[in-house]
């Protein structure tokens, strides 16, 4: 099956993408893995790709759509694949219907993960991480035996930047107004399915195996 999962930052699209993963047994597609393989492996695309990261621009649509297809044609995807991050505007998803097509791997399915703005605000700004080892807590919902210590390594607790209030109204709302016309975009296709992000983490893959099923 071939889908594409789409939500915004702290609706659980990871952890929901590695369900996904091993319950259809895809291969999950990312333009940022894209680009680091083509760029170490110094492939044409990957050399025309970082003379623009090189120089600190975005990498042009074409270059990124001539990159998702050559990943999509390859033999680990006839099954399908699980795209993630792509497309992100208009023009990008109308190339990808287009190259889905002449390879004869069209999309089926969108998954969009939604959530309430103020509830993902409230999720994500409690997040704290230890710089030290890497383990997360929140302060509702996951406390450290100690307030503000890691409970392995003993290191003070930080919040990252990306998740203070500030930050977050402003990839929040970049998202929104980002993802509303490609949302509108694929329900004119038929092809995108809501699912409530909100819900505990096996709830919200239930819905998602729901959708899964009755596509196939």
């Amino acid at each position: 099956m071939n889908i594409i999962l789409m939500g915004p930052p702290g609706a659980g699209k990871g952890t929901q993408s590695e369900k996904i993963l091993g319950y259809v047994n895809i291969p999950h597609i990312s333009t940022g893995d894209m680009f680091r393989e083509a760029i170490k492996n110094q492939t044409e695309l990957g050399k025309l790709a970082q003379t623009y990261t090189n120089a600190g621009k975005l990498v042009p649509d074409e270059v990124t759509i001539a990159l998702v297809k050559e990943r999509l044609s390859r033999d680990d995807c006839k099954d399908g694949y699980l795209l993630d991050g792509f497309p992100r505007t208009i023009p990008q998803a109308e190339a990808l219907e287009v190259l889905t097509k002449e390879i004869s791997r069209p999309v089926e399915l969108v998954i969009n993960i939604t959530a309430d703005k103020d509830e993902l605000i409230k999720r994500i700004s409690g997040r704290r991480v230890c710089p030290k080892c890497g383990n997360s807590y929140h302060v509702m919902f996951k406390l450290p035996k100690v307030d503000g210590v890691c409970d392995s390594c003993g290191s003070e607790l930080i919040q990252r930047k990306d998740d203070t209030i500030e930050s977050l109204n402003v990839r929040l709302d970049a998202y929104e107004n980002q993802t509303k016309p490609l949302i509108d975009f694929y329900n004119k296709l038929g092809v995108c399915k809501e699912v409530n992000g909100l819900q505990n983490i096996d709830d919200v893959f239930k819905d998602i195996q729901k959708i899964i099923d009755e596509v196939k």
